[in-house]
């Protein structure tokens, strides 16, 4: 019975010593730990970047209307009679204006002192879209949305934002702009102004912008 009682005794002060030990252990490693980390080498943060430029060209382009635009896309494809779906709201901006390379002449009548300026139409020449936010999206049982999906979206997007564009006439718009901003900026002493546009539009008002 002693025997039995001094064996309990001993494992206890066995674990009691190595509780012990494990709670000095402890509390070195939370006291030494800064200053180890401090005398570590630190990791390093790397930023890289790789710009392509493909083409650099000179335009002549003479933006005279800016638009925000929302639009609602819905996308839908079926594949082996799996359909996946997905709405999209889309936000941009549409800029239009005057392509000036596509032809612009300047006629100057002294007698009469006047200037004529004869223009293209305007046209949109950009979309910016700022946002895209999807509202519902559901997969077919085997028909997932891939990456391709997402780039398909996205250029439905563009051309939802054109053809609203031009819904809207905003061609027109930039034109009045375009006008009322070169009869402020053009004013030779004693002659008068006047704009105008070709009697054919270059391109659809509201077409696909280069």
């Amino acid at each position: 019975m002693a025997r039995s009682r001094s064996t309990i005794v001993a494992v206890v002060l066995s674990l009691l010593l190595l509780s012990g030990a494990f709670l000095l252990i402890g509390t070195a490693i939370r006291r030494f730990a800064p200053q180890a980390r401090r005398l570590l080498p630190q990791g390093e943060t790397t930023v890289s970047q790789s710009v392509v430029v493909e083409q650099t060209r000179a335009v002549a382009k003479l933006v005279s209307s800016e638009t925000a635009l929302r639009d609602v896309v819905v996308y839908q494809n079926r594949h082996l009679g799996s359909t996946k779906r997905s709405l999209v709201v889309v936000t941009g901006k549409v800029l239009a204006g005057i392509d000036l390379d596509e032809g612009t002449r300047v006629d100057v009548d002294h007698p009469a002192r006047r200037v004529h300026i004869v223009l293209p139409h305007a046209k949109v020449i950009g979309v910016e879209i700022t946002q895209l936010r999807t509202y519902d999206e559901r997969s077919g049982l085997w028909n997932p949305f891939r990456p391709a999906d997402r780039d398909t979206i996205y250029q439905l997007a563009r051309d939802q934002l054109i053809k609203s564009a031009g819904e809207l006439g905003l061609a027109s718009h930039a034109e009045e702009s375009a006008q009322a901003m070169l009869a402020a900026l053009i004013h030779p002493d004693g002659y008068t102004l006047a704009v105008t546009f070709d009697a054919q539009p270059a391109s659809p008002p509201g077409g696909r912008p280069d």
